[in-house]
């Protein structure tokens, strides 16, 4: 069964719809205990990174999620979701993350190096694939170049050994990394039409 976690944060609707499309069997849950007996976890976030962590700590599934990377559920952290994946985040204040993603998560304003650009990064950008590593196993449906919807305005740094895609935004944009089983993506998939169906169907099979 894969699940995703329903911690008070998320688009979580709109990931279930899309995977009720594919044909996947998905359920929402806030039991630490029946996460931990899953097949395959979501990791969901919409908002505030430390709002979204004290709600994740609140209900004890940030322990779950601990413990179900370290069991080697396959877990897919999308767009704030990813972000809490990482050591540390700087929005609004300083927060620990989950850890299961080295590096931090820092404030696009700072990172960016065209000043025409807008914060937030809102709309469709086209995936690349570094050349130095092989082609993640949730793009195996997905071609270089496809495009995917996002909406941030904080980005993951420091974290070039996990990262299996980017975007160009005047900058090599973090669009999703992968350490062993931990996946996630910056984007939104279940809003990236039959590009962000693809990965959900990818990941549904690893």
């Amino acid at each position: 069964m894969l699940r995703i976690i329903d911690y008070g944060v998320g688009n979580i609707f709109s990931i279930k719809c899309s995977l009720d499309y594919l044909g996947i069997e998905s359920e929402l849950t806030n039991d630490p205990e029946l996460l931990l007996k899953s097949d395959r976890i979501i990791l969901p976030g919409v908002g505030a990174f430390g709002d979204a962590m004290n709600l994740l700590t609140e209900s004890k599934m940030d322990e779950a999620c601990l413990m179900a990377a370290e069991k080697g559920i396959p877990i897919l952290g999308i767009c704030l979701g990813m972000q809490l994946m990482f050591e540390k985040s700087f929005e609004y204040g300083e927060y620990t993350g989950l850890g299961l993603i080295r590096g931090t998560v820092e404030d696009m304003n700072k990172l960016i190096t065209d000043d025409s650009l807008s914060i937030p990064q809102m709309g469709w950008n086209a995936l690349s694939f570094p050349k130095e590593r092989t082609k993640s196993s949730i793009f195996k449906y997905v071609d270089e170049g496809s495009y995917v919807y996002f909406v941030h305005s904080y980005s993951g740094v420091d974290c070039r050994e996990s990262i299996i895609a980017t975007c160009d935004y005047s900058y090599p944009v973090t669009a999703a990394v992968e350490r062993d089983n931990v996946f996630g993506v910056q984007f939104h998939p279940e809003k990236s039409g039959e590009t962000g169906l693809a990965i959900l169907k990818a990941f549904s099979e690893i």
